[in-house]
C-alpha cells in the first residue's frame, strides 16, 4: 500500500473546507478511482456529518470528500480536496 502525501495546497484547502486527513485517506483507499483533469485521479466518499459546516454555519447531515490526486510510482500525492455538504444521502 502506497503512502499518501498531502501537498501544501491540499492541506490549506482541507483546513478551509473542513476535511480531515483521515477522511481523505479513507476516501482514497476505499473509493472507485476515476480520471480527473490533467492526468490526475479523483474519487469521493460521503460521511455522516450532523453538525454546522465551518464555511457557512448551516446544519448538514452529510459531508462528501472528493480528493484529486496523482498516483506516482512510490506514493499517492493529494493535489487538492473538494468538500460538499448536503442534507440528502448520495449513492456513490
Amino acid at each position: 500500500m502506497k503512502p499518501i502525501r498531502f501537498s501544501d495546497h491540499a492541506k490549506l484547502q482541507m483546513v478551509l473546507r473542513g476535511a480531515k486527513e483521515e477522511e481523505v485517506t479513507i476516501t482514497i483507499r476505499s473509493g472507485k478511482w476515476e480520471a480527473a483533469k490533467m492526468g490526475k485521479l479523483q474519487t469521493k466518499h460521503q460521511f455522516d456529518f450532523n453538525k454546522a459546516s465551518l464555511t457557512n454555519k448551516i446544519f448538514y447531515k452529510y459531508k462528501t470528500i472528493e480528493p484529486v490526486f496523482a498516483d506516482e510510482s512510490n506514493e499517492i500525492v493529494v493535489v487538492t480536496v473538494k468538500v460538499y455538504y448536503s442534507n440528502e444521502e448520495v449513492k456513490l
